[in-house]
């Protein structure tokens, strides 16, 4: 009996313990357990990215892993390019890029700035409806629309396709003073289509999914334009004339 009463009598705890104090295994499980940690916000995005581009891959009809979105880095030529930095080449060595050599990219360029539109040969490749448009400069085609006539860069004088036709009775009516000023401008606004229709097509081909940009072309006098600065407006783009409207 002693001897029971001596062991009932034994502390459950350290002796010097606090009985507020909780045991550090305890602490720990509590701290595991009380919130998300950073491994595990690291798992539930990686599910989230999976789980899209499973969904991407088996609805989108080309199979996309990112919804159809392919972002230029994407794209290795394209990335070879940036990192190899702008291409620099004369009217002559842009010529050689025109689709007819496989080994090529297949250029575009527009007022300067050359593009790459190698993954379209069948428009711009030999046989392509577009392939005059390869290897060359042909600025002015794309404003005139004039393919034949104006594959060139030389902008002279195109301006005339947006100046309006004035009837012979309506001019007589105006002194020579209001006549240059209307002249003036007519030129100063039709200058200004010119530069909205030549932005309009270096935007096309810069924010095109497929083409991108790859450098400037650098003229050296290797190719001659006989015509160049005294070119006339070709007959399509003179059909395309507007009229003024008469005054009230």
């Amino acid at each position: 009996m002693p001897e029971l009463r001596q062991r009932t009598n034994v502390p459950s705890s350290t002796p010097g313990a606090s009985k507020n104090e909780v045991p550090a295994a305890s602490q720990r499980r509590e701290t595991r357990s009380g919130g998300i940690g950073f491994l595990d916000v690291i798992r539930i995005l990686v599910t989230l990215v999976a789980v899209s581009c499973g969904l991407s891959y088996y609805l989108t009809s080309s199979e996309s892993l990112t919804w159809g979105y392919k972002p230029w880095f994407t794209n290795w030529s394209q990335l070879a390019r940036y990192i190899q930095g702008p291409v620099l080449l004369t009217p002559a060595e842009l010529s050689l890029h025109d689709g007819t050599n496989p080994s090529l990219p297949i250029y575009v360029a527009v007022n300067g700035t050359i593009f790459d539109v190698s993954a379209n040969p069948g428009m711009y490749g030999p046989g392509g409806s577009y392939h005059f448009f390869a290897g060359r400069d042909a600025t002015r085609a794309f404003v005139t629309g004039c393919f034949q006539e104006d594959l060139t860069d030389d902008l002279t004088g195109v301006e005339e396709m947006f100046i309006p036709i004035d009837e012979p009775e309506e001019l007589e009516k105006l002194s020579s003073g209001e006549r240059k000023k209307r002249k003036e401008q007519d030129v100063r606004l039709a200058r200004k289509r010119v530069e909205k229709q030549v932005n309009h097509w270096v935007g096309f081909f810069g924010k095109h999914k497929k083409y991108f940009e790859v450098g400037r072309v650098v003229k050296d006098g290797s190719v001659k334009d006989e015509l160049a600065g005294k070119r006339e407006l070709c007959e399509a783009a003179k059909k395309q004339r507007p009229k003024r409207e008469k005054s009230a």
